[in-house]
């Protein structure tokens, strides 16, 4: 996988392919607000699977049914295509998981 820095022009252009995610600095972050604690959870661990297979761990924060993840690649200091490409993944993953609007699984905030 490719840990090569991006450029702001290739960033930029990535960030396109990934409209729910916005950049915070040298990383990009992305929201969920969730039915419940139990819903955010299973959503951490899921990810959680998704890092471990592909050798690169998101930030995560959690407080109660709200999620936020931060990608980074924090042995170049800064956004790589690891990082898009998980993006990519943990957005395909939510899709595929959520429950119908209205059932409040995995509401973006």
């Amino acid at each position: 996988m490719a840990r090569k820095l991006l450029l702001e022009e290739e960033i930029a252009s990535r960030l396109s392919r990934v409209p729910a995610w916005t950049r915070k600095g040298n990383a990009i972050e992305r929201s969920w607000k969730f039915k419940d604690f139990r819903e955010a959870l299973a959503f951490i661990n899921r990810v959680g699977e998704l890092a471990e297979s592909a050798s690169h761990h998101p930030d995560i924060r959690n407080s109660w049914n709200r999620v936020t993840l931060s990608l980074t690649t924090h042995d170049r200091g800064g956004l790589t295509d690891l990082d898009f490409r998980l993006a990519q993944e943990i957005d395909a993953l939510h899709e595929a998981t959520k429950q119908p609007r209205g059932e409040g699984k995995g509401v973006p905030r």
